[in-house]
């Protein structure tokens, strides 16, 4: 098994994405392979948490991720072999990418919140960790 680092040399980041402000309304755009480093094969949205929610952690064996607050706020906390870190996203125009083999959960949701996340995969549930128990086996190689 390829440890963290040679699976991918990636980490989680904040991407600019570009933007065009304009008196009528503003305008962020997502181009694929140009702005983010993958192509784009799933986009889904979570909204309606409650204020102050979050939604459970889990990481991918293969999927990467750009996360983007559409409105409101949220914090993403981000865990992988390099340590713990909080992102806060507010800003329609950041996104934060997430490589392969990062734990990340949402959390501390403003009400109306509206968050898109884009794939670099189709969806898979065979791709998903959801117990930290066994992401933390993996990342040090002891998982499969």
């Amino acid at each position: 098994m390829s440890s963290f680092n040679d699976m991918h040399k990636d980490f989680p980041r904040i991407i600019e994405l570009p933007r065009y402000l304009d008196p009528r309304g503003n305008l962020a755009v997502i181009e694929e392979l140009r702005d983010i480093p993958f192509s784009i094969e799933r986009a889904h949205w979570i909204y309606d948490v409650p204020g102050g929610g979050g939604r459970e952690g889990h990481a991918y064996r293969a999927n990467r991720e750009l996360i983007i607050a559409l409105s409101g706020s949220f914090d993403v906390i981000v865990t992988d072999p390099l340590g713990t870190r909080t992102y806060t996203l507010n800003r329609s125009y950041q996104a934060l990418y997430l490589p392969v083999l990062t734990w990340r959960e949402l959390t501390n949701f403003s009400t109306n919140a509206v968050v898109l996340v884009v794939s670099s995969l189709p969806y898979d549930e065979s791709d998903y960790i959801i117990d930290a128990e066994e992401y933390k086996k993996l990342i040090k190689g002891d998982g499969k």
